[in-house]
């Protein structure tokens, strides 16, 4: 199989090496863990099908097997083991970092507190769950949706699948403003309301849906949209 070289402009390992990680997107970094494309793709657009993939069919990157991954097309064996040995890694990491110091979620600023440093810097709307166990400690954090300046649309299905995935008790959703106003719009009151239902059915408790702004933030459970 013919190799593709990468663009000048698809090169991650140059940007990553001037600019550092935290200036290479999700598929970037992806695409030095796949390290080559095919003939018909880079390993940037390859990344970029592998997200695509995930977010398409409801899942997680963090738990993908191998042959999920491996229906792709483009990813093999070997690509598909490099992507599931980094998310191990990852996740080994942080479960030895964090270990016994599991964070107990008490209320909405909490949530804000702690998710503020990496959402309020961001440019665009980033969605993401905080799954908890029994105890309301965080088990894991999921980035469920990556949107435009004013919205990350998201489905319920998205939301509760690594919950599901993880036996999570319970969920808490928060997402940014980019323009610094924490007040919801009509759209994350109608994505409220229809995660509110889909925890219902699925006996999985929503706890809250936080909003964060620039230094400040909106609880929609505070605010009344829970009916509770």
């Amino acid at each position: 199989m013919q190799i593709k070289k990468m663009p000048e402009s698809e090169r991650p390992q140059e940007k990553l090496l001037y600019a550092g990680a935290g200036g290479l997107s999700n598929a970037e970094l992806l695409a030095l863990i796949i390290r080559t494309g095919t003939e018909e793709k880079s390993a940037v657009r390859l990344a970029e099908d592998v997200i695509s993939y995930v977010y398409d069919t409801g899942g997680d990157l963090g738990t993908a097997e191998v042959r999920e991954l491996t229906e792709i097309d483009g990813i093999g064996n070997a690509k598909a083991c490099s992507i599931v040995a980094a998310m191990e890694l990852s996740k080994r990491l942080v479960s030895g970092r964090c270990g016994s110091q599991k964070q107990r979620i008490r209320d909405s600023r909490q949530v804000a507190d702690l998710l503020a440093q990496e959402m309020m810097s961001e440019k665009r709307e980033f969605f993401m769950t905080l799954n908890l166990n029994t105890k309301m400690q965080v088990e894991s954090k999921s980035v469920i949706s990556i949107g435009s300046i004013d919205s990350a649309p998201v489905h319920p299905r998205e939301v509760f699948g690594p919950a599901i995935r993880r036996g999570a008790a319970a969920v808490v959703v928060a997402h940014n403003h980019p323009s610094g106003d924490p007040s919801p719009s009509p759209q994350d009151i109608e994505v409220t309301r229809r995660l509110i239902k889909a925890s219902e059915i699925l006996g999985i408790r929503l706890i809250d849906h936080v909003i964060v702004g620039n230094g400040s933030f909106t609880s929609m459970k505070n605010e009344g949209y829970f009916g509770d």
